[in-house]
């Protein structure tokens, strides 16, 4: 099939049959969804349909809601045909905020080829039909500013049945606005009460809970409670008995958690969430428990929590090692559990490993703080600054060219003289990574001012030939 011929999906319904999707080449040629197939083949002779397949849309749609419940919060829901919904309060600020987990979000579907948009509101209705109808890639809308941006959306957002939307449009209401200034009792008289409960729910009067997504290969244990629970040390009590059975059910399936979720339900129908994650499988109960009841002090148990939930999101296989005896002993420190608590309060935490690379910010990268060795090491043979900075800074100096160290430098508005120096150690580019780098060269020097402390520093350019870089000084690292 041409990459260059326009492509929609066709969906039918007994003898009908219309655009369910387009790619962008039949959106501009005008091409839109509910289009009659006939009409769209019309308009475009070199249209490429293809048939609906709405299982398996629906199937990658669950396998797309299961990702992002691993990724991102321990409550997500398949919502409609075409989205997921998720309840993020409580696990935004890991990635950043709300703004950066729903770009993030949008960004990362966008890397597997899938487009998407994604909406931040402080109701499930507000969110979907934003999602859906606002031109910008990401909408985040404050908190409690839910009536000022979609009073002027169609009606057809609050997910009302087809018939009941064309049945409003008859009456002149075509807007959320309009229909939420009508009378209440004619509209519910003529309609029933789904209007106004779809309207209740969009501004948040009366809760729509998610339901999480769940399958058969989710390993969850839950308690309920004939006396709703509120007490901090009754909430650990319950939560270290929800971790022995869960971790029972993962050793009968050979299997350890890498995350898991602890799910509060308020007898209020408030949803409440802790999520732990582990640097490697785990099964221990003490472990896990320490984790989960570290940070029960955000639970806010309301007027009484009804019932809690243990689920394990993510697992791998787990196989118990026999440690051979030996006469030698040997000291292994395992710093898991600390990169567990210490992830756990939202410390982003890795490790520095080398990389083959001559230049110099290039020549590390982060990994996962208990990644293996890479086996590879630094060559270089002079020494290096314990601290290098992201970005070289631009200083001023006072040097004598070619290969003279500066005499004096000025860095971030401080003037410093030079008392000893050492170098150049002349570094080249990497012209087969970029062919701008052919004749580029940095000569790099470590000076000691007058107070001891030590800088390393580098001229961008050999001296002589201005094709060799610009001749300017930079600040790259500071010595320990």
């Amino acid at each position: 099939m041409p990459a260059e011929r326009p492509l929609v999906v066709i969906s039918k319904s007994g003898s009908k049959r219309w655009i369910s999707a387009a790619d962008s080449k039949a959106s501009k040629l005008g091409l839109r969804i509910g289009m009659p197939a006939s009409k769209a083949q019309a308009m475009v002779a070199d249209l490429v349909m293809i048939d609906a397949a709405p299982g398996e849309d629906a199937a990658a749609l669950e396998r797309l809601a299961l990702w992002a419940l691993r990724q991102y919060t321990p409550v997500v829901a398949v919502d409609g045909t075409d989205g997921f919904v998720m309840d993020t309060e409580g696990a935004d600020h890991l990635q950043g905020g709300e703004a950066l987990l729903v770009s993030g979000l949008v960004n990362r579907l966008r890397a597997k080829g899938l487009s998407a948009k994604a909406a931040v509101a402080d109701t499930w209705g507000a969110a979907h039909a934003l999602a859906r109808l606002t031109s910008d890639d990401t909408t985040v809308v404050p908190v409690g500013a839910i009536a000022k941006v979609v009073t002027q959306l169609p009606i057809h957002c609050l997910r009302l049945p087809s018939e009941m939307v064309q049945g409003l449009r008859v009456l002149g209401v075509d807007t959320v606005g309009q229909l939420f200034s009508m009378p209440r009792a004619p509209l519910t008289l003529r309609f029933g009460p789904e209007p106004c409960r779809r309207l209740d729910q969009m501004f948040g009067r009366i809760a729509e809970p998610i339901d999480p997504i769940r399958t058969p290969d989710l390993v969850e244990v839950s308690r309920n409670f004939s006396e709703p629970i509120g007490a901090a040390e009754t909430i650990a009590k319950y939560t270290r008995r929800l971790v022995v059975q869960l971790t029972a059910r993962l050793e009968e399936r050979g299997l350890g958690v890498r995350r898991c979720d602890l799910i509060i339900h308020r007898v209020d129908n408030i949803r409440q969430c802790l999520r732990a994650g582990l640097a490697k499988p785990v099964r221990e109960p003490a472990r896990l428990s320490k984790l989960l009841c570290d940070r029960i002090e955000k639970i806010d148990p309301g007027f009484g929590i009804e019932k809690m939930a243990l689920v394990a999101v993510m697992v791998e296989p787990l196989e118990e090692k026999q440690i051979a005896p030996s006469l030698i002993e040997e000291t292994i420190v395992d710093v898991t559990p600390l990169v567990d608590i210490l992830g756990n309060r939202g410390q982003r935490l890795y490790r520095v490993a080398p990389v083959a690379s001559d230049v110099p910010e290039r020549s590390v990268r982060k990994i996962s703080p208990t990644a293996d060795e890479t086996g590879e090491n630094w060559a270089a043979k002079w020494p290096r600054p314990s601290r290098l900075l992201s970005t070289p800074e631009r200083i001023e100096v006072i040097a004598l060219l070619p290969d003279q160290p500066p005499a004096v430098f000025t860095w971030r508005g401080k003037r410093r003289r030079v008392k000893r120096a050492d170098g150049p150690e002349r570094i080249f580019g990497e012209w087969w990574l970029r062919p701008t780098e052919m004749s580029a060269v940095r000569d790099y020097f470590v000076v000691e001012d007058e107070v001891g402390e030590r800088y390393w520093i580098f001229r961008a350019g050999d001296g002589f030939d201005a094709e060799t870089g610009s001749h300017r000084w930079f600040l790259h690292g500071v010595f320990g």
